[in-house]
Formats: structure tokens, C-alpha cells, sequence
């Protein structure tokens, strides 16, 4: 409850927040260059007069929206995919096993790196995430759908010759639902991580938009001199992985959320 309640508050802040002040994130004062925190602008201005507030705020609704939208995305792929190999078994189990350890061998972030300028901007850095993230989960859903297949409900279904597609979507993975709820939680706080790492060096979201990435690598070298240029998007980003932590821990559990970082 506390994961889930904080990330409703960093949704709220950032769709609402940019409302309650005059500044917008492409904005410029002319009249404030490298100003600290003041009344007029709440965490600062930049060195070209841009309000810190308005662009952090911005970042963070960039990184929420590629988080969910690449969390939602590769779970759905690694559910499908991963119920599809251990309820049909034999040369589908093997294929779809060799793909996923095939893919399972190159670093993530070197081929996002180098793919980076093919799938250029927000979307395009979605998708990437997306083919570099469904593996793990879909091995894990493989394993819980070899311990379903045999189960009553399944065995009266496909008696009564409802096609295996029918049974995956209908009976198993309605049943594996917390488990792809709590890998879908953990999946965004990856793919935040990811998409704030490739923006750092510059292989994801690239100026004149913005991301918490991209804000803290602007911030890093003045960190020392204009904290507030740097602090706004290392809290922001700290509280999003927080939040999705406390989240997929709370729906996991212990034991498993252990057994599912040790696979990590």
C-alpha cells in the first residue's frame, strides 16, 4: 500500500503539478540565470533561465510513462510467450527456450546502445526496453504454467477440445495474474533504471525533450556548485524505484520477491 500510494503521489505531481506554477519547462527568465530555490521559481533556474521545477516535473512524466508503458508491455509478451512454452512443451519448449537464452546472452545495455540511434526517442526507447526486458519473466511464467498444465480446470478444458491458445489466455494466465502483477512492478523500476541510464550517456531520450536521465547528467557537473540543478531528479528518480520496490515486494512476498532478485 505505501509502494502503491506513493507512486499515485509522484502520478498526481506529474500530471498536475506543472499547473501550479506560471513557468513551463521550455520557458526562459531572462531575468533569473542559475538563480537558487526562490518563490518565483521553486527549485531554481538553469544556467539559460529555465525553471528546475517545471523541467523535472516534465522528466518525471517522461520516465513514468516509458516505465509503464515498457513494464506493461514486456510482461504481457513474456506472459503470453512463457505460458505458450510450458503448457505445449515438447520442440515449442525448446525453441522459445533457445530464443530467450540466445537473447539472455548479450549485454542489454551495450545492444541498446548501439540500437539506440534505430529506435530513436520516447517510443522508440519503449520498444527497445521491451525486447531487452521479457526474458527473465517469461521463464518464470514458463515454469508456473508446467505446474498448472495438469491441474483439474485445465485437463476439463482441454477435454472438451477448447484449442490451447483458448486455454493459455482463458485458464492459465488468469491464474498466474499476481505473479505478472508483482514482475510487472519490478519490470517498470528496470526499465526506469534503464531508460534514465541510456539517456545519462545519450543513447535514449535526446534534447529538446527531456528526461530524469538526461536532467541528471546536466546536474552532475555543477552537483557541487548548483545542487539544485542535480538534486530535483536523483529524488524523483529514488522515489519512483522506491515506490515500485515497496510495491512488487508487497505483491510477491518474501520468499519469492528473493527468489525472483536472485534471477535478476
Amino acid at each position: 500500500m505505501a509502494g502503491f500510494t506513493l507512486l499515485a503521489l509522484l502520478g498526481v505531481l506529474a500530471g498536475a503539478g506543472p499547473y501550479l506554477t506560471r513557468w513551463s519547462w521550455t520557458g526562459v527568465d531572462v531575468t533569473a540565470f542559475s538563480e537558487p530555490p526562490s518563490a518565483d521559481h521553486w527549485f531554481g533556474t538553469t544556467a539559460a533561465g529555465r525553471d528546475v521545477y517545471a523541467i523535472a516535473l516534465r522528466g518525471l512524466r517522461r520516465s513514468l510513462v516509458i516505465g509503464l508503458l515498457v513494464a506493461s508491455a514486456a510482461t504481457s509478451l513474456a506472459g503470453i510467450t512463457g505460458a505458450v512454452a510450458g503448457y505445449l512443451g515438447g520442440w515449442a519448449d525448446r525453441l522459445l527456450l533457445w530464443v530467450i537464452d540466445l537473447l539472455l546472452v548479450f549485454p542489454p545495455f551495450l545492444i541498446a546502445a548501439v540500437l539506440s540511434r534505430v529506435f530513436a526517442g520516447r517510443a522508440g526507447t519503449a520498444v527497445l526496453l521491451t525486447c531487452l526486458m521479457w526474458m527473465l519473466t517469461a521463464r518464470a511464467v514458463r515454469s508456473a504454467t508446467r505446474a498448472l498444465r495438469d491441474e483439474g480446470y485445465v485437463l476439463a478444458a482441454r477435454q472438451l477440445g477448447a484449442p490451447a491458445l483458448v486455454i493459455v489466455l482463458r485458464h492459465v494466465l488468469p491464474n498466474l495474474t499476481s505473479l505478472l502483477l508483482a514482475d510487472a512492478t519490478l519490470n517498470a523500476g528496470a526499465a526506469i533504471i534503464g531508460e534514465a541510464g541510456l539517456s545519462y550517456f545519450g543513447f535514449g531520450v535526446r534534447p529538446p525533450d527531456v528526461s530524469l536521465g538526461t536532467l541528471i547528467a546536466d546536474g552532475a557537473p555543477a552537483a557541487t556548485v548548483f545542487p539544485w540543478l542535480f538534486l530535483p531528479p536523483v529524488i524523483l528518480l529514488i522515489l519512483i524505484l522506491l515506490a515500485v520496490d515497496l510495491a512488487g515486494s508487497g505483491l510477491r512476498g518474501p520468499s519469492d520477491t528473493a527468489s525472483f532478485r536472485e534471477r535478476r
